[in-house]
């Protein structure tokens, strides 16, 4: 194992076999030059193509790249609390297997960190300098703005971009908020961010130059899951279900 490791990269994947080998090598190439420890962990969610495979290779070529597998899908949020509590970094980050926020991002969350803060998101929609590059389809951005507004009203006020897979924590924060989780899907981002504020952490927004990727694995009827979740955990706020 890693001797103080400064930064794990976490990374939840499904069916990512086509994507990636970019990512990771991208990884790979800015974390090996700020010169800290860092670890990638690979959390695999029941893939059913050749992810597997894909990843053998990677070990050979990444020297700090490590796979968890599990051959059930549990969903997005399960992954990612699992690989927040199996991570060993002081900083703990989960982002996509697409880097749609490129890794280098990680560089204007080091300041909050640096100056206390607990943990720090991405935002593309209105903080300033913020650009989404490559915009997604009409619909998805009306949906995910009504979407967010309603996430607005229930659950995180003030906070826009809410799912965005580009968050990092301090390492007890991310043992405090993810042992308390409970969202398994899409809504986990909401969940995470209304503990965030229960706890009254301190949240860095920084602005994102962000692409997306039209091969996404977001559909139509996930936008329905998310706001089914976020009327959980309002439910659960309310019901106080989290260790507050």
């Amino acid at each position: 194992m890693l001797q103080d490791v400064y930064l794990s990269v976490i990374v939840p994947a499904y069916n990512e076999a086509e994507r990636l080998p970019k990512t990771l090598k991208r990884f790979d190439e800015y974390l090996t030059a700020t010169g800290f420890a860092y670890e990638i962990l690979v959390m695999l969610d029941g893939p059913s193509d050749n992810t597997r495979e894909v990843l053998r290779e990677m070990l050979r070529e990444i020297p700090h790249l490590k796979v968890i597998d599990r051959p059930v899908n549990r969903g997005k949020g399960f992954t990612v609390k699992e690989g927040m509590r199996r991570a060993a970094g002081r900083i703990r980050l989960f982002t996509d297997a697409d880097n749609s926020t490129d890794i280098a991002h990680f560089e204007k969350m080091k300041p909050f960190f640096n100056e206390g803060y607990d943990l720090a998101s991405r935002n593309s929609k209105d903080a300033p300098n913020a650009e989404e590059a490559v915009p997604q389809a009409w619909y998805k951005r009306w949906t995910g703005r009504v979407g967010n507004l309603i996430v607005q009203l229930l659950a995180v006020p003030g906070i826009w971009d809410t799912q965005c897979g580009f968050k990092a924590f301090r390492a007890e924060v991310a043992e405090r908020i993810f042992s308390d989780a409970k969202i398994e899907g899409w809504g986990f981002d909401i969940e995470v961010l209304a503990l965030a504020r229960a706890f009254n952490y301190k949240i860095g927004i920084i602005p994102a130059h962000w692409v997306n990727d039209a091969r996404s694995h977001v559909r139509w009827f996930d936008y329905v899951r998310v706001l089914g979740d976020t009327l959980r955990v309002r439910a659960n706020l309310r019901a106080r279900k989290y260790s507050f």
